[in-house]
């Protein structure tokens, strides 16, 4: 991706400069940078390469992935894809200069320019040229890895802060963005991609850091994205109805998850934290091989990391936080039992780094929040406004559930389902929202391709009162009407995009931002207490 990697550009120029009959420069310091240039060779296991056409001594600039991206010198990677294979471009590749060509299957018809190689697992290869070209950056770093269908972006948040200091800055790779140390980026994907993945952990690295926190998702490790990762620690915050789309049962589903802990990335963490009030998290228990240190959390009484006296309250929670070596009084300024149990696996993932959690548990204290998970929006209203990042039945009943408790006036909820994903999670998700919203608006939310008609007929399966939930088309609209309803004491919830600044709509990336259209809405209706 543009931006997230930095291309040696002095060797891309001298591979732009090369004559096409030549292997090497004429030029005195293009020859300099050419010595220094990796080889194509330095990529691979002799075991892992199937067949060869071309020399595998010839230097390279970097890798590529996607041929549009390809700059002179550079190894393409013919990556298939469930939709587009890129064994297509390859020829768009080698026109735009690449000197090799990594694949599961040579063409027919060659380049003599180029040397390709066949490997039985594209996606594998990339993974270990990657971790090979960037010198092994995880093995360089304590590297956190939380993975779970809710919470990775809080839990990886929460270990961000309780280890970073002021002498210490900590790495973060995830959902909202990437800190590599020496600067922040905006993230395209939650976990990325492996080439990107280990160039970014370089930089993290190479900027001073430590540790580093990221977080793992599904795909993620499906797509061997993670794999041979070394990780210090890997979470599991939990396994809900989410993704089946993709991996078709919760069986398979956590099957890909257990991945992370028993080996099947290609490495074993040193240690991991498992959430034992979640039933997966109790099956996960009986995957991890005996050599790995585990860290149980949760309330449950036989959670080694557990919370005692919950008192949740509208402006945070308190709880009494048991461990093995102690207890203290934890004052969080997160709201809900589920983020108890957030800061439970951030707390055990700390303890199994070996930190000593009376010393960083008062750091909560300045925790800021994480963008878009339950997001207070303050414009001067009288009531109520959190934007929340919770799309799933699980997240709302938890989220809805807990606010339900706490807020004095009525709970007004606009949320949506996601356009070609799991369908079956729609009736769910629309029967969560009934049974704790006072009145509830449901509307579009990255519909992508498919019908909102379509979207919203499976909704309706999932209403027991029509009355008090109304389908809106436009999102902006639907958060007008709610906030239009708001009186004080009540509490508008605007979830599913959280920190999300756009709208997937038929193919299109449409700009849309729901904390700044409650923000632009409020201070347009200029709303007063009454």
């Amino acid at each position: 991706m543009i931006g997230y990697l930095n291309p040696n550009y002095p060797l891309v120029a001298a591979f732009r400069a090369l004559p096409a009959t030549r292997r090497r420069p004429a030029d005195r310091v293009a020859r300099q940078i050419f010595k220094m240039a990796p080889k194509l060779s330095d990529l691979f296991d002799d075991k892992e390469i199937v067949a060869s056409k071309g020399g595998l001594d010839r230097p390279f600039s970097s890798l590529a992935i996607d041929s549009r991206r390809v700059m002179h010198g550079n190894v393409f990677f013919a990556l298939p894809g469930r939709r587009v294979d890129g064994g297509q471009f390859i020829d768009e590749a080698i026109n735009r200069g690449a000197v090799a060509i990594v694949t599961e299957r040579i063409p027919a018809a060659t380049s003599t320019r180029v040397t390709y190689v066949q490997v039985a697992d594209a996606r594998a290869s990339l993974a270990r040229a990657a971790q090979r070209l960037f010198k092994f950056p995880d093995r360089s770093l304590e590297l956190i890895g939380v993975t779970g269908t809710n919470g990775k972006t809080t839990v990886a948040s929460l270990v961000r802060h309780l280890l970073a200091s002021s002498q210490e800055r900590v790495g973060l790779l995830g959902t909202i963005h990437y800190d590599l140390g020496a600067r922040v980026v905006p993230s395209y994907r939650t976990t990325p991609e492996a080439l990107d993945l280990h160039g970014m952990l370089a930089q993290i690295r190479d900027a001073g850091c430590r540790q580093a926190v990221m977080e793992v998702s599904s795909h993620g490790i499906d797509q061997q994205r993670v794999l041979g990762v070394q990780f210090e620690v890997a979470v599991f915050t939990n396994l809900t109805q989410d993704h089946l789309d993709y991996h078709g049962t919760l069986d398979s589903y956590l099957g890909t998850k257990a991945r992370l802990f028993n080996g099947g990335i290609g490495s074993v963490p040193r240690a991991a934290a498992i959430n034992v009030d979640d039933p997966a998290g109790r099956r996960l228990l009986e995957l991890v091989p005996p050599a790995i240190r585990v860290l149980t959390f949760g309330q449950a009484p036989d959670a080694q990391v557990r919370a005692e006296n919950v008192r949740p309250g509208f402006k945070g929670t308190a709880f009494t936080l048991v461990w093995p070596e102690g207890r203290m009084e934890i004052g969080s300024p997160l709201l809900g039992g589920f983020n108890v149990s957030n800061l439970l696996a951030a707390f055990a993932a700390c303890l199994a780094l070996g930190r000593d959690l009376r010393v960083i548990a008062p750091r909560l204290r300045s925790f800021p929040g994480v963008a878009g998970r339950m997001e207070r929006i303050e414009e001067g209203q009288p009531f109520n406004v959190l934007v929340d990042y919770a799309h799933t039945e699980d997240a709302l009943r938890n989220t809805l559930s807990m606010l339900r408790s706490i807020t004095p006036g009525r709970l007004l909820v606009v949320f949506g389902c996601g356009g070609n994903r799991d369908r079956s999670k729609r009736p769910l998700m629309a029967a969560a929202v009934g049974q704790f919203a006072d009145r509830a608006w449901a509307t579009a939310d990255n519909p992508r391709n498919e019908a909102l008609g379509r979207i919203f007929a499976d909704m309706k399966t999932g209403v027991k009162e029509a009355g008090r939930l109304v389908f809106v088309e436009d999102r902006s609209r639907a958060i007008g009407l709610a906030l239009d309803e708001a009186r004080e004491g009540d509490c508008v919830v605007i979830a599913g995009k959280g920190h999300e600044t756009f709208q997937e709509i038929a193919d299109t990336i449409v700009p849309f931002d729901d904390r700044q259209v409650a923000r632009e809405l409020i201070g347009l209706k200029k709303l007063k207490p009454l």
